[in-house]
């Protein structure tokens, strides 16, 4: 089980150790490591998605996994690998998608970037992503373009996509639960 505790227990616990640790090496916490876990112990996730973790350990690499239950991608699985910089809480956090979803625009890797944006609004804005997907600030503009003009083939195309095969030029991983 991932051990997640509040800052205040933990700073409480590192003044009775007589000292500022991160865990039993006795190395520093960075501030993106406090800065991650103050996001994480915050984290209210919404019932489609789950976030685990490859590490209890670190918590500044992490999976979300996305699975929406309305609009157009219902029934996809989504995932998305996370490394969090070690000044997450001065620049913008590094997020690698694990699969090529080239129809999102991540608003939060351009200059709309704000350091006070949480974990947890980040997995909000790609959750409404996918629940409403934004053909005015496409990163796909011909799928946007579809969007607007055909909505019925833009739907036909993302449960293609969704089965996995090619859609236009462009192959997709099967990714349905």
């Amino acid at each position: 089980m991932i051990k997640l505790f509040s800052l205040k227990q933990q700073k409480k616990d590192e003044e009775s150790a007589g000292g500022n640790r991160a865990g039993a090496g006795g190395k520093k916490a960075s501030a993106a490591q406090l800065r991650i876990q103050k996001d994480i112990n915050e984290l209210n996730l919404p019932k489609t998605c789950e976030i685990s973790f490859p590490d209890d350990d670190d918590l500044l690499n992490f999976r979300l996994i996305i699975s929406p239950d309305e609009g157009f991608y219902k029934g996809g699985k989504f995932v998305f690998s996370f490394k969090v910089t070690v000044s997450h809480s001065e620049s913008e956090p590094v997020m690698n998608p694990d699969a090529d979803l080239s129809v999102l625009c991540l608003l939060f890797h351009r200059e709309d970037w704000k350091p006070v944006l949480t974990i947890n609004s980040i997995i909000y804005g790609l959750q409404y992503l996918f629940l409403e997907p934004n053909p005015e600030d496409p990163l796909n503009k011909e799928a946007a373009e579809v969007l607007q003009t055909n909505r019925r083939l833009f739907e036909q195309n993302v449960h293609r996509s969704l089965r996995g095969g090619y859609v236009g030029a462009t192959y997709f991983e099967r990714c349905l639960k």
